[in-house]
């Protein structure tokens, strides 16, 4: 009779088997993608830079570092958040210019 191997514990697997431990920051970085892109924009460049540091070392963990799918996710977040705050910038110079130079030539 044959018993199955067992990892270092008994009943746990083996070191090498079973998924990637998930990289430190990935579970944060999504976070703060999807809370910049609904609430708080100022939060979207904070979460792009994390994302694209976070996908580097992933990509040069060699396999050994999970967490990719939540890092894109906050990542994409991120660049979306940052847009917004670009164009919400945008709007709020234009709203302004338009109400300095409407008032000061106004006549009064």
């Amino acid at each position: 009779m044959s018993y199955p191997p067992y990892g270092p514990y008994q009943g746990y697997p083996a070191y090498g088997y079973g998924p990637p431990p998930e990289h430190p920051q990935a579970t944060t970085i999504m976070v703060l993608g999807i809370v910049g892109l609904v609430f708080c924009q100022l939060l979207g460049p904070v979460a792009w830079i994390m994302g694209s540091k976070a996908k580097r070392e992933i990509a040069q963990s060699g396999g050994m570092l999970g967490g990719h799918s939540s890092v894109t996710v906050g990542y994409i977040c991120g660049i979306v958040a940052t847009c917004f705050l670009m164009l919400a910038v945008l709007v709020y110079g234009v709203v302004i210019a338009i109400a300095v130079v409407g008032g000061s030539s106004s006549g009064y």
